[in-house]
Formats: C-alpha cells, structure tokens, sequence
C-alpha cells in the first residue's frame, strides 16, 4: 500500500478528488497517510479532518527562519513516513533535502501544459490570467515529478482544456479543475501505486 501525503495552501480541491478515487476505487494501493498545510485556515485541513486523515499544520510564521520552518516541515512529512509527497497548490518553497531525499516521489499539479505558464511567479488565478492574455486556445493542466527547479521535473501526465471565448480567469480555472486536474492527479497516482511508471534519464514512461 503506498503511502501518501498531501501538502497543500488552500481549499484542497485536488485533495478532494485525490479521496474520492480512493473512495471510489479507481486509484487502489494508495491510502493518504496525512495532509500538510503551511496555512491554519486552509480548508483542505478541515477536508482531512472529515475523512479522518491526520492533518497538520506547519506554517513559517511559527518559526524565526526559513531554515527552522524546513527542518520542522521535513521532520512532519518524515512522521508520516511517506512513498509518495503530493504538492496540491502548496505555495512554499520546498527544501532541497526533501527533494534530495525523495527524489522520483515528490510530484506536483500545475494549471497549464508545461512548459507553457509555469516557473516562478506563476500559481492560481495567474496561469489562467495569462493564458487568456496570450489569446491561448488549449490550455490544460500537468503532474510531474519535482526537482531543484520551478515547474522543471519530468512530466508524468497532461490533459488538454479548450480556452472558450467568454472565458474569464475564474471560469477557465474551474474548467481546467474539472476536466483536467481532478482526473489526471488521481491517475497518476495509481499508476503509481501500481508500479505502471518508469523514469530514466528524466522522461517519464506511464503504462496503462
């Protein structure tokens, strides 16, 4: 059974679909060990807390340094003792030696198809913002494995979304959520909890 923890900034959404694959049995050899937040008012605790999944909060405002808040967020992950680490819109920085140390078992959802609308300063309502100014027609979402980069591990899953005419920010978003996100993050962590991904020499092979 793979263990898996979500760390995630907000509503959980991405959670939310995450529990009902396992609910539902479409993601099977997984079970969600735990849920981090950096963020006390997140709902995505309260939604860990209704389906009596551990959820913890470590946010850097506890802490006097960046360097405090790593060590403390490293040492809860490392208390769920995790196969898999989920990033579901979880908007800190993650500490090299949580990457070094999970390396291939950290993966991350992004609202775009990267390498389109991803790296530094791109998160939320932004992607979806700047994918309608750049008058997009296809716009989707991606997980992949994380690394030292922003966005830059070796992608594991996309699925495409048509960009409609009277698409505003918050409406592409919800889209993108619905038809792409919510059903590519549970798969890829099937696949993962099935032994059906491969990774060499940074390109991801995903069996059916």
């Amino acid at each position: 059974m793979l263990r898996v923890v979500v760390c995630v900034s907000g509503g959980g959404t991405n959670l939310q679909a995450l529990i009902d694959s396992i609910d539902a049995g479409s993601v099977t050899n997984a079970e969600i060990a735990g849920v981090i937040s950096n963020n006390p008012g997140a709902y995505a605790l309260e939604r860990a807390k209704k389906h009596g999944i551990a959820g913890v909060c470590v946010s850097p405002k506890s802490y006097d340094n960046r360097e405090q808040f790593y060590e403390a967020l490293l040492d809860t992950v490392e208390g769920f003792a995790p196969d898999l680490i989920v990033l579901a819109g979880f908007l800190v920085t993650i500490p090299k030696q949580m990457i070094a140390g999970y390396k291939n078992r950290i993966i991350n959802i992004h609202p775009s198809l990267i390498p389109s609308f991803c790296g530094v300063g791109y998160y939320g309502l932004k992607v979806h913002e700047k994918a309608l100014e750049r008058g997009v027609k296809i716009t989707g979402a991606t997980v992949h494995f994380v690394d030292e980069g922003t966005d830059t591990g070796p992608i594991l899953l996309q699925k495409a979304v048509e960009v409609l005419p009277e698409d505003d920010a918050k409406t592409l978003q919800r889209r993108v959520m619905e038809q792409a996100e919510w059903l590519i993050l549970p798969k890829a962590v099937h696949a993962i909890a099935n032994g059906l991904v491969d990774v060499t020499d940074g390109r991801v092979l995903v069996r059916e």
